[in-house]
């Protein structure tokens, strides 16, 4: 980058930073990857090529016509009663937690917000222990241009019975990247559903760069769904990861429905003796779309258990690659690690791939794995077909059946009949 370049970029950063009135910290790690993620190395991903994409768009905030904009529009969104964050571009439009849980100490609020009131909890977690800013260009570059996001924490021994949702709405009526962060801290013995949904409105070509940090204490219970609907034109990178402490858990449910080109990394440390991470993720390419999904599960932790179920069905001309891996370090006695990813092929012309990775460095361990990319099962069809129901609807059943494992894990019934909707618009098409 030349120097008159780098230097108005470190200035819009530096402004962007006193703007959101962030700790002198957060400015301080920002400011620095800003200078050193043009170093870092791409992250490798097996069997996808993403190097040419717009992912690393450095526009960092439309300024205040993206502030005014939204203004203008009068968005509103129904909460409902339950616990609510609504996020657009990188204005934050509302709030919503219940006092029950304010009193027992449930933090739910956005990562600026939070860093300021909450600096030492936020400080100690953000980029420092599930995803630091040195493993990769994005992850720098995550660091230098971060432009919103949200912190949840939960409380030594709380139990939320209610889903926390988050909404998060990409604002592409305007030239500016979304660069969100996700911060969830489960403390010792624990329990919160959180689910997050990704929209694009506006046809604006940017880029988005997503990172969502999770961690488990000792005991900690997350159960943690997502639905990904970003539009065509928005290029995105999403690294979703867990941090498990002894005898936590994750239970991820993740629906990836974008309509551009994605690389996703979807991965758990099972750090902890005991930890459990079970990973259920669906997805649907169409058009000329290129999804990449590396799902991992790394066993550090004696007797962890690491569970990856990926499921996928691409049409027209689209891609979809899932590389699964699973990786039981020495040390990790008793450890568990399984994978199962299948792609249902609706078109010639689709290109499909089920990669399973399997690196074990111990002897006193479980490991397996299942793949395959194929078409829809003329059994099942020849049932369908056989009790009076049309050839495209017996298709439609048999991929509903196929997607709804990841589909039931689900906690808000809003959310699941949402993402019924997504895949049933993507399948109009057969």
């Amino acid at each position: 980058m030349l120097n008159e370049e780098k230097t108005s970029l470190l200035d819009a950063v530096r402004l962007f930073s006193i703007e959101k009135e962030e700790p002198e910290w957060m400015r301080t790690k920002r400011l620095e990857w800003l200078e050193k993620y043009e170093e870092q190395a791409f992250p490798l991903m097996e069997r996808i090529s993403y190097h040419r994409w717009p992912l690393l768009d450095t526009t960092i905030s439309a300024g205040a016509y993206g502030e005014e904009l939204v203004n203008s529009q009068g968005l509103q969104y129904d909460l409902g009663d339950t616990p609510k964050i609504v996020q657009y571009g990188n204005v934050t439009l509302m709030e919503q937690l219940p006092q029950h849980l304010i009193d027992q100490g449930v933090i739910f609020t956005d990562l600026y917000t939070a860093a300021q009131d909450y600096a030492e909890l936020v400080q100690e977690y953000y980029m420092t222990t599930a995803v630091k800013p040195e493993e990769d260009r994005f992850t720098a570059f995550h660091t230098a241009f971060m432009n919103s996001g949200v912190f949840l924490y939960v409380p030594k021994n709380v139990v939320i019975e209610e889903p926390l949702e988050a909404l998060f709405i990409q604002n592409s009526h305007v030239k500016e990247s979304f660069v969100k962060h996700v911060l969830l801290v489960a403390d010792v013995n624990s329990s919160v559903k959180y689910v997050e949904r990704y929209e694009t409105e506006g046809n604006e070509k940017n880029s988005a760069n997503i990172i969502v940090e999770v961690i488990t204490k000792t005991g900690a219970q997350v159960k943690f769904s997502a639905v990904d609907t970003m539009g065509e034109n928005t290029s995105v990178y999403i690294n979703r990861r867990g941090h498990l402490l002894k005898d936590s858990s994750i239970e991820w449910a993740i629906g990836v429905m974008n309509d551009g080109n994605v690389i996703s990394d979807f991965d758990s440390d099972l750090i902890g003796d005991g930890s459990h991470s079970e990973i259920k993720v669906v997805a649907v390419s169409t058009g000329r779309q290129v999804q990449g999904i590396d799902t991992r599960v790394t066993n550090y932790g004696k007797h962890s258990i690491g569970h990856i179920l990926q499921h996928g069905v691409i049409m027209d001309r689209s891609t979809l690659t899932f590389n699964g891996i699973g990786h039981i370090i020495k040390g990790a006695k008793g450890a568990d690690a399984q994978q199962e990813s299948r792609v249902l092929m609706l078109s010639d012309n689709a290109r499909g791939d089920a990669n399973p990775i399997l690196l074990i460095d111990e002897n006193d361990v479980t490991a397996g794995h299942a793949a395959s990319v194929g078409r829809v099962d003329p059994e099942e069809m020849f049932y369908l077909l056989s009790r009076g129901i049309p050839k495209a609807e017996a298709e439609r059943l048999v991929i509903r059946g196929f997607l709804g494992t990841v589909i039931a894990a689900i906690p808000v019934k809003e959310i699941r009949d949402g993402l019924v909707e997504m895949i049933e618009r993507k399948l109009m098409k057969l």
